[in-house]
């Protein structure tokens, strides 16, 4: 399916799939290779996402890994703030999304700091990070609606049949409050066993049927050095694979680690589902 996003007035074609490359400022983020922790650090990180053919960049500051310790609200604002001055000063035009649960960080990332998209692990606010409640003032779904950016929403439900339900439920409370554009995550590695993750895997083309856009965020996870033994530095055969799989199962956008490759990745099964289409014809 053919599908857009409005960034702030710039219609972003993601008719072929987009790779969104990770920068994370942050100490303890599960894959250390993606913690950038100087200014420095991440002027390169940015500028590398962008040369080796990544469109869309995302910033986090407070990871969600297990074990990971909880971030107050002021240090995650100072470090967003701080990474997207340094990111908007570096690559002015980019699109960057802000990895964030909290409703009253993402309403200032947007008005105020330079991001473009709202990336929510928490459901809308459903689930603890960390195994912590969340206690919110504010509903995220609210500042979406007011904001009318584009959003990422991210399912921690276990199975394929409870997502597509929850999910119904869920688009339609942002389109009430006038929510434009939604991006769907499935949510490789939340709220779910190995088992259930390769179940998702193997019927995400599913998800086709809400008619938005897929994102897939599964680098170098549990599920693929747990499978395989090793660790997540050594995992990148492993999601290449899946990221593979994932664009053939209609994945809209990829959010990486190693955006090189799955830049290729990306050309290389776009390639082979054109081949497919024009045989068939």
């Amino acid at each position: 399916m053919e599908y857009t996003l409005n960034i702030r007035g710039r219609l972003m074609d993601l008719s072929h799939p987009q790779v969104m490359g990770i920068i994370n400022v942050t100490p303890d983020s599960f894959y250390e290779g993606s913690r950038k922790q100087t200014e420095r650090e991440i002027a390169m990180r940015a500028e590398e996402i962008l040369a080796q053919g990544g469109s869309m960049i995302d910033i986090g500051a407070f990871s969600t890994r297990p074990g990971a310790y909880e971030v107050s609200e002021e240090e995650e604002g100072r470090r967003l703030r701080w990474a997207l001055d340094i990111v908007r000063r570096e690559v002015p035009d980019a699109v960057v999304s802000v990895d964030t649960y909290r409703p009253a960080l993402a309403r200032r990332c947007i008005n105020d700091w330079g991001a473009d998209i709202i990336n929510d692990v928490s459901e809308g606010g459903l689930t603890g990070i960390v195994n912590t409640p969340i206690h919110e003032a504010e509903s995220m779904f609210d500042v979406v609606g007011e904001l009318k950016c584009p959003y990422i929403l991210m399912s921690v439900k276990p199975t394929l049949r409870e997502m597509m339900k929850a999910f119904a439920g869920e688009i339609q409370q942002l389109r009430d409050r006038g929510a434009k554009d939604i991006i769907l995550d499935p949510g490789f590695g939340f709220g779910k066993t190995l088992e259930q993750n390769y179940e998702l895997m193997a019927d995400m083309a599913e998800l086709q049927a809400l008619h938005l856009p897929v994102l897939v965020g599964i680098s170098r996870k549990t599920m693929i050095w747990k499978l395989i033994g090793g660790t997540p530095a050594t995992s990148l055969p492993g999601t290449t694979a899946l990221h593979a799989l994932a664009v053939e199962r209609g994945a809209s956008i990829l959010r990486v680690h190693d955006v090189a490759e799955a830049v290729q990745t990306v050309a290389v099964v776009e390639k082979m589902k054109q081949s497919l289409t024009k045989e068939v014809i």
